[in-house]
């Protein structure tokens, strides 16, 4: 074994266990590896980055626009409807056409915008015939990855195959090469969820949209009706002339306000800047418990003393000044919409404008350039954000300057917690102080010793005295917030406050969404949108609690209370997917004839042989967008960069496989256990160990690495590459186990309310199905003895 196989084992290794753990992006991971194969010499720096410019890269991101062609005229949408109508109310066969017709669409369009495209036209079926979406959602999923193994561009480990031969100096697959093999395979498929599958499906239905024009069970489901009710608002009341987000009734007790009845007349979903009035009755969506927990905040007092700031910071921890510049990508965001705390470690004390020094309030204030924000932190922390980018000016602060300059001692409260709270033992996360009052607990004064910028896990203990940044009137707000009452009259009825202009829908984010990992309240999800999450559903369970604080998921559902016009432009969002077709954004219905000439312009000449699929998918993307069936923006959209970095990034590892002889190694290792049961043993080992892999690599990735691997064990034992290439592309393409095996999966598993068991159950039998047609059938089409 050479030193260089030795390096290029070692890179694979460490790249391999980055993709599985996803420490990192994987986009990043596969940059990496290409950098660490240049710069040790195993492939020429030119040679490492023409993964960029490999026509298998390039076949990808054209295949995605041209499938964004047809995803924005409507085309998906218009067979989908027309098939799904022949559907009937047997779900034998509505999960046999609906596999069918997402299947045939994934033939020539990305099997996550199919599955995407059909996912409210499935979930209104399953509305209409009073079937479960659990029934029908997987085998719409399942059904689009089946149909991607049917053609050269339906997948791209199909593609990366194509390329590996060419590449090799062999005759490359053909369009409809993999259409045989492939339509067995995935009426296998289909044949198995009817017959057997379907039977493993549980019987869920986490919820249902619905409007004033159709009823729906999404109540029963998220069980709504238990965490739903009013709370008058007092003549005297503190909150009187305060808006909804001034009150702080919604971050501080984590409620969501849906109406605010006034002189018999209703507001539904109310905007953040509506005003409270004296007497209002506000609908609230939350839990009691949290009512009852703003009555130990009452015991709390508010000493009279001044504390000395300056006494507060010592060696580890400073006071600096930042001046934000014009390229600084914090301008124009609040500090929670930044996420601030979390992502600098660091908390912010005054924000200097100008003249003007903001002291309070100030989570909810947006950025603007050449602001100086006074920060506190430790001095390792400060040193990252003095190098953060946008950072213009960055200066450290004497503490005496916190009272001469910005005033800061008048503004600090020091409020004591008796011994016989209730509050004693609990985090400050949980007592929902800091939120009440807008402003974080800048430091817990105990005898053992301070502690300064204390975790929202710190658990405050009898005699603390916590230092608050506020100025009277938040005390005001606070008691204001303790004085609610619940009307115990009536329970609400969220039936009751729709009429034909509201509506209750599910919506996920779509599988382009950048807004993966960011929180509603970074979001402004209600001020943006103009509607109320209620609740979000997650792994086969409903989500209520913290719900501006939870990070978004793919997958997740969100269930969505509104106006009609606000619910519709939700639905046209490229961020979301409303699981309605009435809240969908229109498609350019006049364009879809042109669309699927264009897609027949690029078809046609690469079955014929005139021109190779990369130059056609490339001209065809052009044209899509010249034709206006999508815009340019929205053609980078529908790109899967992802897909692409990794697939650029990954191919010169493939090469340094190749060329330092590591791939032959391996290549004998399999010879070595496989060989001596014969060909169609060798064949399933590879795909086994590919349907393995799936699980837990990326399917791009995973092709990239095996192809060099395959191509060396049929050359040392005399077998066809084509035959052995193609198992291995339908077995990459065949991810159904789990849920983060494919995109596809994650889609639908909100509004399914799928389970990851679910996913081992259905999906690892229908592996076992795919894994026996392809050992059984694919020799009969590929041969595995070379030349014949």
């Amino acid at each position: 074994m050479t030193p260089d196989i030795l390096l290029i084992l070692f890179i694979l290794a460490a790249a391999v266990v980055l993709l599985v753990f996803e420490w990192i992006p994987m986009e990043v991971t596969a940059l990496l590896a290409l950098g660490a194969v240049a710069l040790t010499g195993l492939v020429p720096p030119a040679e490492a980055l023409s993964g960029f410019s490999s026509p298998a890269v390039v076949t990808v991101w054209a295949v995605f626009i041209l499938s964004g062609g047809l995803t924005q005229t409507g085309v998906a949408n218009i067979i989908g409807k027309v098939v799904l109508k022949m559907a009937g109310r047997r779900e034998p066969v509505m999960i046999a056409v609906i596999m069918a017709s997402a299947g045939v669409m994934s033939a020539l369009m990305n099997n996550v915008a199919v599955a995407a495209l059909m996912l409210p036209v499935v979930m209104d079926i399953a509305r209409q015939t009073d079937t479960a979406p659990s029934r029908l959602l997987m085998p719409l999923a399942y059904g689009s990855l089946l149909g991607g193994l049917t053609t050269q561009i339906g997948t791209p480990p199909n593609i990366l195959v194509t390329e590996a031969l060419r590449d090799a100096s062999l005759p490359p697959f053909s369009f409809f090469d993999f259409t045989p093999v492939g339509l067995v395979i995935m009426a296998a498929g289909i044949a198995f969820m009817v017959f057997v599958g379907r039977h493993l499906l549980p019987d869920r239905n986490p919820a249902r949209e619905t409007s004033a024009a159709g009823g729906g069970d999404w109540k029963q489901a998220y069980a709504l009706q238990d965490r739903l009710f009013h709370i008058r608002i007092a003549p005297d009341s503190p909150l009187v002339g305060k808006s909804l987000a001034q009150s702080r009734i919604g971050s501080a007790l984590a409620l969501n306000v849906i109406g605010i009845t006034r002189e018999d007349q209703t507001l539904v979903a109310p905007g953040a800047a509506e005003r409270i009035q004296a007497g209002d009755l506000l609908t609230v969506e939350g839990h009691l418990a949290e009512m009852r927990s703003v009555q130990n905040w009452r015991l709390l007092s508010v000493e009279p003393e001044t504390v000395d700031i300056e006494a507060l910071y010592s060696d580890g921890v400073q006071t600096a000044r930042v001046r934000l510049g014009s390229d600084s990508p914090l301008a124009g965001k609040s500090l929670n919409v930044i996420g601030f705390r979390a992502a600098y470690k660091a908390n912010v004390l005054a924000i200097r404008r100008g003249k003007t020094v903001f002291r309070t309030g100030l989570q909810d204030i947006p950025l603007e350039v050449e602001d100086d924000l006074l920060v506190a932190g430790r001095r390792q922390d400060l040193e990252v954000l003095a190098s953060a980018p946008g950072t213009k000016a960055f200066g450290e602060v004497d503490p005496r300057e916190l009272t001469e300059v910005y005033g800061l001692q008048k503004r600090l409260l020091v409020m004591q917690v008796p011994f016989d709270s209730a509050l004693v033992g609990s985090t400050l996360k949980e007592t929902r102080l800091g939120a009440a009052l807008g402003s974080h607990i800048l430091g817990i004064l105990r005898k053992e010793g301070p502690v300064i910028m204390p975790e929202p896990f710190e658990k405050l203990k009898a005699g603390d005295r916590l230092l608050v940044e506020g100025r009277p009137s938040d005390l005001d707000l606070l008691r204001g917030l303790e004085q609610l009452q619940i009307d115990p009259e009536k329970r609400p009825d969220l039936e009751e406050m729709m009429t034909r202009h509201y509506g209750v829908v599910e919506a996920i984010l779509s599988p382009h969404s950048p807004l993966a990992g960011k929180t509603l309240r970074q979001l402004n999800f209600r001020e943006k949108y103009g509607v109320n999450v209620l609740a979000v559903w997650r792994e086969g369970a409903a989500i209520y609690e913290n719900l501006r604080d939870a990070e978004l998921r793919f997958g997740d559902a969100l269930l969505v209370f509104g106006p009609g016009g606000k619910l519709r432009m939700l639905g046209q969002e490229p961020d979301f997917i409303v699981l309605t077709e009435t809240a969908q954004e229109r498609p350019r219905l006049e364009k879809a004839k042109l669309s699927v000439l264009i897609m027949a312009g690029v078809i046609l000449p690469v079955v014929f042989g005139w021109v190779p699929i990369y130059i056609a998918a490339v001209v065809g993307a052009a044209l899509m967008v010249l034709s206006g069936s999508l815009t340019m923006e929205e053609a980078y959209r529908h790109i899967e960069w992802k897909a692409v970095f990794l697939i650029a990034g990954m191919l010169p590892l493939g090469v340094a496989l190749d060329s330092t002889g590591a791939a032959w190694l391996i290549a004998e290792a399999v010879v070595g256990l496989a060989g001596p049961f014969g060909p169609v043993s060798v064949m399933a080992a590879l795909v086994a160990l590919t349907f393995l892999s799936t699980c837990f690599i990326p399917t791009a990735a995973l092709v990239v690495l095996m192809a060099p691997i395959v191509m060396n064990t049929a050359l040392d034992l005399g077998l066809s590459q084509h035959s052995l290439l193609m198992a291995i592309a339908m077995a990459a393409s065949a991810s159904f186990t789990t849920p983060i095996a494919h995109p596809a999966n994650i889609l639908v598993m909100g509004p399914g309310g799928y389970r990851f068991v679910d996913y081992l159950k259905v999906g690892g039998l229908l592996t076992l199905v795919v894994f026996a047609v392809i050992v059984l059938v694919l020799p009969f089409f590929w041969p595995l003895a070379r030349g014949v």
